[in-house]
């Protein structure tokens, strides 16, 4: 018979302690999920020294909040983009930003267009570090804003940098929601771009999330060699034409390039 759970274990608890406690538990639960690339129910309960019942009930309060997310196929649990939103919010102290803001600093002044870094959490982008240029009407974007992968082109460089089995769940799952008339809301044609980006190793977003913003895009690699990030610029359509665009590529492609290497990535090429 499996031992009784007293009002307490089932995440009932009451007054000033209760509270305290059900922190505890939360974080501890939050400790384990980032020491695993992903953890069922079950191993997180015997991790964590609790009931499976009182698991599930902390679990999911963290995953209605987006702290943490679980995969739907697999049921394991991953770390949430709320997370990754508070880890961004505070930039100066993630090492990847860090490292990163000094050239998005100098790719600003020297394109004197908006640029930005953005991380990947499920579906979801999430912008982690941005500096704004010297031309007129700038994007107006905060540390920790999330824009939708499939309408971006930060966002399509991290979707090409998913295995191709990986990619597949996100094509078979993801809401391909338009933002614009140009938003690619078809999976095939979505696989087809994701397909040149590979390629080609930069993505382009024509007024695909914003009817006059252009954006480009190029991942950043780590020691590894794994697309950590991915950064670029973004201005109006009014000021980066397509061919205006096709020419920072470079400048992109260079800074990009700069962060890899403070990351510890030694190839030649992105």
């Amino acid at each position: 018979m499996p031992p009784a759970v007293s009002k307490e274990d089932k995440g009932e608890t009451t007054g000033e302690r209760g509270g305290v406690q059900s922190i505890e538990r939360a974080v501890a639960i939050l400790t384990e999920v980032s020491r695993n690339y992903g953890i069922s129910l079950a191993d997180l309960s015997r991790a964590v020294g609790l009931h499976s019942s009182t698991t599930f009930h902390l679990v999911r309060t963290l995953v209605a909040e987006g702290m943490v997310r679980q995969d739907r196929e697999t049921k394991r649990y991953h770390l949430g983009r709320t997370i990754y939103q508070l880890a961004a919010s505070a930039s100066s102290e993630v090492e990847l930003v860090s490292a990163a803001m000094p050239f998005l600093e100098d790719l600003a002044t020297r394109t004197r267009e908006f640029s930005h870094l953005a991380l990947r959490s499920g579906h979801d982008i999430i912008i982690a570090a941005k500096v704004a240029g010297d031309g007129a009407f700038q994007m107006t974007e905060r540390n920790g804003s999330v824009r939708p992968a499939h309408a971006t082109a930060v966002g399509k460089v991290l979707l090409a940098a998913m295995g191709d089995g990986q990619l597949a769940r996100y094509l078979e799952s993801a809401p391909f929601a338009a933002f614009t008339a140009r938003t690619i809301t078809d999976a095939e044609r979505l696989r087809a771009e994701i397909t040149s980006v590979r390629a080609a190793g930069i993505a382009y977003d024509d007024t695909e999330f914003h009817d006059e913003v252009r954006c480009l895009a190029v991942p950043i690699r780590d020691f590894r060699g794994e697309v950590v990030a991915a950064a670029g610029v973004s201005g109006p359509v009014w000021r980066l034409s397509l061919p205006r665009l096709h020419e920072l590529a470079a400048q992109v492609k260079d800074t990009c390039a700069l962060i890899s290497r403070e990351l510890g990535h030694r190839s030649g090429t992105l």
